[in-house]
Parts: structure tokens; sequence; C-alpha cells
């Protein structure tokens, strides 16, 4: 018995950690004065002054930030560069 609940409590614990992959966020940096979309979980500390989120998809996170007011206005040079485009 204590096995099984042994083994179902590593199989929960590993389906949470297995859940915030994939997950983005939208931060303000202070030092840049943009706000950036990161796949990690922000700390609010020194440049980084806000964090929002968990979204499911970056797409997701961009229309949030588009909707923040504290966050500028990407240009499209900007978006190029975040997607990795040319």
């Amino acid at each position: 018995m204590k096995r099984s609940i042994f083994a179902g409590v590593l199989l929960l614990a590993s389906g949470t950690v297995s859940l915030a992959d994939g997950l983005f966020w939208v931060v303000g940096n202070r030092a840049t004065g943009r706000c950036n979309i990161v796949t990690s979980n922000p700390v609010i500390d020194g440049d980084i002054w806000f964090g929002d989120g968990p979204y499911k998809s970056r797409a997701d996170a961009k229309l949030a930030r588009s909707t923040i007011r504290a966050c500028p206005a990407v240009t499209p040079d900007e978006e190029k560069d975040e997607d990795g485009t040319n």
C-alpha cells in the first residue's frame, strides 16, 4: 500500500512539473524599457518590475503584451527579431 501511495505521489509531482513546459510570461524590463516574453516564471526583482501570465502560447502572450499600458508598442523590426525571422 505504501508503495502505491509513493508511486502516485511521484507521478503527480512529475505531472505538475511537465505542465509548466510551454508556458509564456510577459515581463517589464526597466533596464531596456521594453516588455519581453519569457518562457520561465519571472522573479520580480531589480530590473524586472512586473510579470504577467502564464499564457499557453506565444501568440496569447503577444496579445496580452499589446493590452498592457506599461508596455511600449513593438515595432515590426523588433517583432521580426523576436520571432527569429528575417
